[in-house]
């Protein structure tokens, strides 16, 4: 008996694939029953139905390993609770190397399975022959087993969790098309569909390839796009048995599963085929498109090398069904900037099926508890901001995104497609001495300088990367002369108001309430006392301050504040990033370079460390902020976009006489790791508190409430934190160290690098990396160990440090005038 759509809902979920299922699933589960799931075809009719159905759990984050290893033991029971068969299969999964270099990538991988809980073994060709007899092997490197792994079948999954959340309340309604979203207040607070209007306290958009147009309906940006995936189904091949594991053969850019004594095999192509330019057919339920055999080629030719028994064996279906995929392929998450109890679960890049069942419960958890319970960044919808969900530069752009999937893993890969995006002031000018461009959202940053007329691509490798000499000149620059950076892609948000101090000194856990011209340096943190963010707080007036972030964050930062500010408060919030440059200047002799082009006082006694003004700067102005992420004495000059280049050519009409060059961001990064200093997103997450981060000198207990208070008192209580943020530094000079490497303590695996890289001025790799320990970690701990990182299979010996390995005073950058 068909049922009547409800006028009221506490929650609507659009979209009835294997994502909105697992919300409301996981709604219902933590006890949210009135629950309305709209499905404007039939259940799992959209992109759900043609996966391929993998279930890989080791991903580069932490955070999403465990949404994919929770959806493990969800699909693994679903069928006991719900009585419905999902076809899961614990069979594991093989990726093999055809190169030495995919044998890093492999080792690199184990290594960062260890770490992270995840089984994983390395074995020969000849053993991955052993496990996959139809596999040739003769060009094999070698291979890693992950025996946890597992395939399921994604039509059945989606109706098993629709059935889980009838079972405890949820309604659900096929054929039922959302027209349009209800907003009143900057709130969403229903639907609209032909068949009547249901009022809602929470809209959850699980859309799929239809999320961005739902979201354009209330003014919401998903960035994702859709392209053809193509995979082939064969019959029976001799050889090939129910328990045989996932294959993954990524230097071929393919995949296989056994399916009916068979095989699936699919891939991603290196250059995709984006796909619904003019928008995605309402109608398009259980549709597939045309074979593209053309498109298809390579992946063919790599899988008839892989496995030769496809030259003899009968192609039952060739499937092509677009998927959806999103500008750096990661899925998207979380309540939308734009819209209050507006969320979004969308863009699986074919990590649907894998992702689903964690991702469905971390939405939920998000959307009860009112914010995320674990560190969800890497799919957080707040790390796009409104450019991103530009239909041209998407469609650009997802044509890279998509062959992401296999293509190799290079350190510091950057991507090509739909650049250049956004340029400062001075990007021409830094292109014209040499700059390699990286892209940082959005903007064009430049990451090192091979000189003019040098060759400014990046050559690739685990070891040294063709830009390290030139690296190493501007640090040793930046260390005993002055460089200068264009750090114009920072974040700047501008807070104003009679009740500015008040609004920011509760949010921040440093005390922000200083005479104005100070700055300060603080997190913002959750009520579990973790970073949401760390910036600087630039007091320009009493009500007027400058907040700056980092390049990703000021769409999250603001949308943090704007969150909990007090409703009654005078404040306002406004992104000034792009109205203003900052151009960087480092280094000892900085303040003699800065001296030729302003009048104004640059001594340690007139300017000191943490304080900014207004100065003349050449012909023009700006906000000089005596601040640095490098460790050395400088300035950050904040300038009107307008003036930006005239004072970059009055600092190098002045500079060669102080030994001026120009530096990148890696550089920054060398020099940052070298002085210990934390990156949100990396060392800072939600998880981690100002004890674990070794930051606890920038909390004001006497100041009065902040949010994240009461858990920071709770846990000064315990003594030694059991998590602690350390730097290491390699015992030899030669290996390069990139991040993710596990660490180990007398050979057992303790904790994994954040952020790696060579440390120029120490002479050897340098990383920070979060710790574990159960009776606490300090000094005698770290003294008491051996200490190692496991650089894709090789033990490296490593030194851990609680205070920076160089300049631990931090007198360079404080007191250079008393050194």
């Amino acid at each position: 008996m068909s049922q009547s759509l409800p006028a009221h809902a506490r929650v609507v979920i659009v979209g009835g694939g294997i994502v909105g299922a697992s919300v409301a699933y996981h709604l219902t589960k933590l006890g949210w029953t009135d629950v309305v799931l709209l499905e404007q075809g039939r259940l799992s009719g959209g992109t759900t139905w043609h996966a391929a159905g993998l279930v890989g759990q080791l991903r580069s984050h932490s955070g999403l390993t465990a949404l994919i290893r929770y959806s493990t033991e969800l699909y693994a029971g679903l069928e006991a609770e719900t009585g419905l068969g999902t076809g899961w299969k614990r069979c594991g999964s093989l990726a093999v190397a055809r190169t030495d270099d995919r044998m890093t990538v492999l080792r690199r991988s184990a290594a960062s399975a260890r770490a992270q809980g995840v089984e994983a073994e390395m074995i020969s060709a000849r053993e991955a022959g052993q496990m996959w007899p139809v596999m040739e092997t003769a060009d094999l490197k070698g291979a890693v087993w992950l025996p946890g792994d597992g395939k399921a079948n994604p039509t059945d999954l989606t109706q098993a969790l629709a059935k889980g959340a009838r079972n405890r309340g949820a309604r659900i309604f096929e054929k039922t098309r959302v027209t349009g979203i209800t907003v009143r207040d900057g709130r969403a607070v229903g639907v609209e569909t032909a068949q009547g209007t249901i009022a809602a306290e929470v809209v959850v958009n699980c859309a799929g390839q239809w999320a961005r147009k739902l979201g354009q309906m209330c003014g919401v940006t998903v960035p994702l796009h859709s392209a053809e995936h193509m995979y082939v189904v064969t019959g029976r091949i001799e050889g090939v048995s129910p328990d045989l594991p996932v294959l993954r053969d990524p230097d071929g850019f393919i995949y296989f599963k056994e399916e009916v004594g068979g095989l699936v095999m699919g891939g991603f192509e290196p250059e995709a085929k984006p796909w619904g330019m003019d928008g995605i057919p309402d109608e398009f339920e259980f549709q597939l498109l045309p074979d593209d055999w053309d498109q298809f080629q390579v992946l063919m030719e790599n899988a008839l090398i892989r496995v030769p028994a496809l030259d003899r064996a009968e192609i039952k279906t060739f499937l092509n069904g677009p998927e959806s995929f999103t500008p750096d392929g990661q899925f998207i998450l979380g309540e939308a900037p734009e819209l209050r109890n507006f969320f979004v679960g969308a863009g699986f890049n074919s990590m649907g099926i894998a992702s689903a069942g964690g991702a469905g419960r971390a939405l939920a958890e998000w959307i009860v508890n009112g914010a995320p319970t674990m560190d969800l960044w890497p799919v957080d919808i707040r790390r796009f901001a409104r450019f991103n969900g530009n239909a041209a530069w998407l469609h650009d752009r997802v044509k890279e995104t998509l062959g992401l999937h296999y293509a190799m893993p290079w350190p510091n890969r950057e991507l090509q497609t739909a650049r250049p995006l956004r340029r400062s002031p001075l990007y021409d000018r830094l292109a014209a001495k040499g700059a390699t461009f990286g892209s940082k959202m959005g903007w064009e940053r430049a990451n090192w300088f091979a000189g003019p007329g040098g060759r400014i691509e990046t050559d690739y490798s685990f070891g040294r990367q063709n830009w390290h000499d030139a690296v190493a000149r501007e640090v040793v620059a930046a260390r005993n002369a002055v460089a200068v950076f264009d750090q114009t892609s920072f974040g700047k948000l501008l807070v104003q108001g009679r009740d500015a101090a008040r609004e920011l000194n509760r949010l921040c856990c440093a005390d922000v309430d200083v005479t104005p011209g100070g700055t300060v340096y603080t997190g913002m943190l959750n009520e579990r006392g973790g970073y949401e963010s760390d910036l600087t707080v630039l007091r320009l007036t009493r009500d007027r301050f400058l907040l700056v972030t980092g390049s990703a964050q000021p769409v999250r930062d603001r949308d943090w504040i704007e969150r909990h500010l007090d409703p009654a408060a005078h404040a306002v919030v406004t992104d000034m990033t792009s109205a203003h440059a900052v151009i960087g200047l480092m280094g000892p002799r900085s303040r003699d370079l800065l001296a030729r082009i302003t009048p104004a006082d640059l001594s340690d006694d007139g300017f000191p460390f943490a304080t900014h003004r207004e100065i003349d700067l050449g012909h023009g102005i700006g906000i000089a902020n005596r601040i640095s992420y490098v460790g050395e004495l400088g300035w950050e000059l904040i300038v009107p976009t307008e003036f930006a280049a005239g004072i970059y050519d009055a600092l190098w009409h002045e500079g060669e006489a102080f030994g001026l060059t120009d530096a990148g961001y890696y550089a920054i990064e060398s020099m940052r790791l070298e002085k210990g200093f934390r990156a949100w997103s990396r060392e800072l997450t939600p998880e981690v508190t100002p004890f674990e981060a070794g930051l606890g000198f920038t909390v004001a207990w006497d100041k009065g409430d902040f949010i994240g208070r009461a858990a920071l008192m709770a846990a000064r209580e315990t003594g030694a934190p059991r998590r602690r943020i350390v730097q290491f530094t390699l015992e030899q000079d030669g290996p390069i160290l990139w991040g993710g490497e596990a660490v180990l303590r007398d050979g057992v695996p303790v904790g994994a690098l954040s952020s790696a890289f060579y440390g120029f001025t120490l002479g050897r790799a340098v990383g920070l990396g979060l710790v574990a320990a159960e009776d606490g970690i300090d000094r005698a701990y770290l003294d008491s160990g051996r200490w190692e990182i496991d650089l894709a299979g090789t033990r490296l010996t490593a030194h851990p440090h609680l205070v920076p390995a160089f300049d631990p005073g931090g007198t360079r950058m404080r007191c250079p005038d008393a050194r």
